[in-house]
């Protein structure tokens, strides 16, 4: 048997490390050539790295959660010799002390599991040492702070039956030395069907998709002074075109959502506001104007939220416009979107669809520069020339970096895209 030590490959131009998202094998195991070893994360992009050969699987460098870098250590296996037999099989783990481990690089110490599952049941409690404090009303749950509480949890004390001596009766630490000292008498048992106080909890380590998520929304918070403003349209005809189209369309014509609309109104709008369709680069204090309309488009997927990007907007009529968005979002769901496909937007939209609520504070989609969300488009009375009408309404919630775009700029920008929806014969118009 030989050692082959399998290094992580560049698994993008440019890439220095990827993410340890999930192990498909463990030591012991033995793979074949081209099977599934781990999957691993750059920005955005998630790739399932293969075995280069059949063997054993005797080391597995890293955790789901450590970064991996390019080059460095990723699985170790033991593979067939020159004389080509079969690779042996692991050996069954010995009832003695584990045998010394293989002289191999240094790896880091295993780190705990994702996900870590704390006992709902406390533990038992001592009642060989005294009298317990008095009883509190049902359901009253006892002051503590949370060093107390971890406390009695360590003691195995119920805080329940302890006295406080704080105001309103809340436990401090000496409150726990004289339960003890004093001792307690079990609590009265629970009477059954009735309700129970739960102690469990969860904790969840952020990885994968998550973790670039959250480091994405930080970074934005983080660099971005933003600048956030509303605006309500009136989309009665908006809406009455949208489902004039979408009744006599082709077979061969995709449905017409609200936002193929929207994008058709950023083409209109952003020749009149350049700055907008841009990315700040602010350590180097470079903005990148783009002529090219480059359109993010939020998409919650089942692991979370990604951004894949509808190219060349402003060369889309408003079917092919359709068609691509709901291509490149659907790739974006099923987890088979390309790295291409999830980079580089130049402006992006954000709708919750029907769950789009009166407004939001969305958050720019950093480098850009400005985002567009459309909330939920609702019925509701409207006074029109003097006269309450139901009308087909909507809000456009936006947030701009107040370091690039003012406040007038901003409120000029989504006036524009108002007027465009609101007369919607205006977006076909050159």
């Amino acid at each position: 048997m030989a050692r082959f030590v399998f290094r992580l490959p560049d698994v993008g131009e440019g890439t220095a490390e990827a993410e340890i998202v999930a192990w498909h094998v463990q030591a012991g195991d033995a793979v074949a050539e081209d099977q599934p070893l781990v999957d691993v994360m750059t920005d955005k992009a998630t790739v399932e790295i293969t075995s280069p050969r059949a063997g054993v699987v005797a080391v597995l460098h890293g955790q789901p959660g450590d970064m991996a870098a390019v080059g460095g250590p990723l699985v170790e296996l033991d593979t067939a010799g020159e004389a080509g037999e079969a690779p042996a099989a692991a050996p069954a783990p010995a009832p003695a002390a584990a045998p010394a481990p293989p002289v191999a690089e240094a790896r880091p110490a295993p780190r705990p599991d994702p996900v870590r599952m704390h006992s709902r049941t406390p533990p038992p409690l001592d009642f060989a040492a005294g009298v317990a404090g008095p009883a509190r009303r049902e359901g009253e749950r006892p002051l503590a702070s949370p060093a107390v509480r971890r406390r009695a949890r360590e003691l195995g004390i119920d805080l329940r039956r302890v006295a406080g001596s704080g105001p309103a009766g809340r436990i401090d630490p000496q409150d726990l030395i004289n339960y003890q000292v004093a001792g307690a008498q079990p609590p009265a048992p629970v009477a059954p069907g009735g309700p129970v106080p739960l102690e469990g909890m969860k904790e969840i380590k952020i990885i994968g998709l998550r973790r670039k998520i959250a480091e994405k929304m930080q970074a934005a918070k983080r660099h971005i002074p933003h600048i956030t403003y509303v605006e309500e349209v009136d989309a009665t005809d908006l809406e009455a075109l949208r489902q004039h189209l979408n009744a006599n369309r082709r077979k061969d014509q995709p449905k017409l959502t609200l936002l193929p609309f929207f994008v058709r109104a950023l083409i209109k709008a952003v020749p009149h506001h350049p700055q907008v369709n841009a990315r700040y680069d602010d350590e180097a204090g470079v903005l990148t104007q783009y002529e090219g309309l480059h359109v993010g488009i939020a998409t919650q997927g089942p692991n979370g939220l990604l951004v894949p990007v509808l190219r060349h907007a402003e060369a889309l009529d408003i079917w092919r416009c359709a068609a691509e968005i709901a291509r490149v979002t659907q790739a974006a769901r099923d987890g088979t979107a390309t790295r291409d496909e999830l980079q580089g937007s130049t402006l992006t939209l954000t709708s919750l669809g029907a769950l789009g609520g009166i407004t939001h504070t969305p958050v720019i989609n950093w480098p850009e520069v400005a985002i567009i969300g459309p909330n939920k488009l609702v019925e509701r009375p409207v006074v029109k020339d003097g006269q309450i009408v139901v009308r087909r309404m909507m809000n456009i919630s936006s947030s701009f970096d107040h370091r690039i775009i003012d406040g007038w700029d901003a409120a000029s920008f989504i006036q524009r895209i108002k007027g465009l929806l609101e007369h919607p014969a205006a977006l076909f118009v050159d």
